[in-house]
Protein backbone atom coordinates (compact mmCIF):
# COMPACT_ATOMS: atom_id res chain seq x y z
CA UNK A 1 0.00 0.00 0.00
CA UNK A 2 2.93 2.37 0.82
CA UNK A 3 3.82 2.25 -2.89
CA UNK A 4 -0.10 3.23 -4.05
CA UNK A 5 0.01 6.41 -1.23
CA UNK A 6 2.84 7.43 -3.07
CA UNK A 7 2.01 7.27 -6.20
CA UNK A 8 -1.51 8.79 -5.36
CA UNK A 9 0.65 11.60 -3.94
CA UNK A 10 2.52 12.35 -7.14
CA UNK A 11 -0.69 11.70 -9.40
CA UNK A 12 -2.42 14.62 -7.75
CA UNK A 13 0.36 17.22 -7.51
CA UNK A 14 1.63 16.53 -10.93
CA UNK A 15 -1.49 15.05 -13.43
CA UNK A 16 -4.75 16.22 -11.89
CA UNK A 17 -6.64 14.71 -14.94
CA UNK A 18 -5.13 11.28 -14.28
CA UNK A 19 -5.59 11.91 -10.63
CA UNK A 20 -9.53 12.47 -11.53
CA UNK A 21 -9.88 9.17 -13.91
CA UNK A 22 -8.67 6.78 -11.54
CA UNK A 23 -10.70 5.25 -8.64
CA UNK A 24 -13.47 7.24 -9.63
CA UNK A 25 -15.93 5.77 -11.25
CA UNK A 26 -18.87 3.07 -10.33
CA UNK A 27 -17.81 -0.51 -12.31
CA UNK A 28 -16.13 -2.18 -9.33
CA UNK A 29 -19.36 -1.35 -6.83
CA UNK A 30 -19.51 -4.34 -4.58
CA UNK A 31 -23.18 -2.91 -3.24
CA UNK A 32 -24.27 -1.82 -7.20
CA UNK A 33 -27.76 -3.18 -7.15
CA UNK A 34 -28.45 -1.31 -3.57
CA UNK A 35 -27.08 2.02 -5.37
CA UNK A 36 -25.77 3.13 -1.67
CA UNK A 37 -22.76 4.12 -2.34
CA UNK A 38 -21.59 7.84 -2.74
CA UNK A 39 -18.58 8.84 -0.33
CA UNK A 40 -14.88 6.66 0.64
CA UNK A 41 -14.32 6.47 4.34
CA UNK A 42 -12.12 3.69 6.09
CA UNK A 43 -14.59 2.50 8.03
CA UNK A 44 -18.03 1.56 5.87
CA UNK A 45 -20.89 2.12 8.38
CA UNK A 46 -23.49 -0.80 8.39
CA UNK A 47 -26.79 0.35 6.33
CA UNK A 48 -27.11 2.26 3.33
CA UNK A 49 -28.44 5.08 4.39
CA UNK A 50 -24.24 6.23 5.38
CA UNK A 51 -23.78 5.00 1.66
CA UNK A 52 -20.09 4.68 2.59
CA UNK A 53 -17.53 2.25 0.77
CA UNK A 54 -13.72 1.54 0.56
CA UNK A 55 -13.74 0.57 -2.80
CA UNK A 56 -11.84 1.82 -6.11
CA UNK A 57 -14.16 2.72 -8.52
CA UNK A 58 -17.07 1.90 -6.31
CA UNK A 59 -19.30 4.92 -5.97
CA UNK A 60 -22.44 3.19 -7.65
CA UNK A 61 -24.74 6.07 -6.36
CA UNK A 62 -25.85 8.51 -8.69
CA UNK A 63 -25.33 11.25 -6.60
CA UNK A 64 -21.68 10.45 -5.52
CA UNK A 65 -19.60 12.57 -3.82
CA UNK A 66 -17.44 14.67 -6.52
CA UNK A 67 -14.87 16.12 -4.76
CA UNK A 68 -14.32 12.15 -3.85
CA UNK A 69 -13.82 10.96 -7.16
CA UNK A 70 -10.02 11.39 -7.71
CA UNK A 71 -7.62 8.75 -6.81
CA UNK A 72 -5.58 10.82 -4.10
CA UNK A 73 -9.35 11.24 -1.92
CA UNK A 74 -9.51 7.24 -2.65
CA UNK A 75 -6.16 6.92 -1.05
CA UNK A 76 -6.41 9.37 1.71
CA UNK A 77 -10.56 9.09 2.40
CA UNK A 78 -10.15 5.41 2.75
CA UNK A 79 -6.92 5.01 5.09
CA UNK A 80 -4.35 3.44 2.37
CA UNK A 81 -1.79 5.48 4.25
CA UNK A 82 -2.64 3.78 7.43
CA UNK A 83 -2.11 0.45 5.75
CA UNK A 84 -5.73 -0.14 5.57
CA UNK A 85 -8.47 -1.12 2.99
CA UNK A 86 -5.75 -2.12 0.59
CA UNK A 87 -5.65 -4.68 -1.65
CA UNK A 88 -9.35 -5.68 -0.77
CA UNK A 89 -12.20 -2.76 -0.11
CA UNK A 90 -15.27 -3.17 1.66
CA UNK A 91 -18.98 -1.21 1.36
CA UNK A 92 -22.05 -0.82 3.23
CA UNK A 93 -25.24 -2.05 1.22
CA UNK A 94 -29.31 -0.96 2.25
CA UNK A 95 -29.43 -4.65 4.42
CA UNK A 96 -27.19 -2.92 7.34
CA UNK A 97 -24.32 -5.23 6.67
CA UNK A 98 -20.94 -4.79 5.27
CA UNK A 99 -20.06 -6.19 1.67
CA UNK A 100 -16.30 -7.59 1.53
CA UNK A 101 -14.74 -6.92 -2.03
CA UNK A 102 -13.50 -10.31 -3.82
CA UNK A 103 -9.52 -10.80 -2.65
CA UNK A 104 -7.86 -7.88 -4.49
CA UNK A 105 -10.77 -5.75 -5.39
CA UNK A 106 -8.97 -2.45 -4.75
CA UNK A 107 -6.02 -3.83 -6.88
CA UNK A 108 -7.98 -5.10 -9.49
CA UNK A 109 -9.74 -1.75 -9.74
CA UNK A 110 -7.08 0.21 -10.11
CA UNK A 111 -5.18 -1.73 -12.47
CA UNK A 112 -8.42 -1.47 -14.51
CA UNK A 113 -8.81 2.42 -14.33
CA UNK A 114 -5.52 2.80 -15.70
CA UNK A 115 -5.99 0.50 -18.57
CA UNK A 116 -8.94 1.44 -19.11
CA UNK A 117 -9.55 5.13 -18.57
CA UNK A 118 -6.14 6.96 -19.73
CA UNK A 119 -4.89 8.12 -22.81
CA UNK A 120 -2.24 6.36 -24.45
CA UNK A 121 0.14 9.76 -23.10
CA UNK A 122 -0.80 9.18 -19.69
CA UNK A 123 0.05 5.82 -19.72
CA UNK A 124 3.01 6.63 -20.91
CA UNK A 125 3.94 9.31 -17.80
CA UNK A 126 2.49 6.50 -15.11
CA UNK A 127 5.16 3.63 -16.75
Amino acid sequence: GKDIVQFAKAVEISYPSIDGKVCSGKHAALAANTNAEKKYAVEPANGGTDGSTSQCSGLSNGSAEAAHKYLSKFVSLTGVVEGKNWPTGRSSNNSNSIVVGAPNSNANAMAKDLVKELTPEEKTIVA
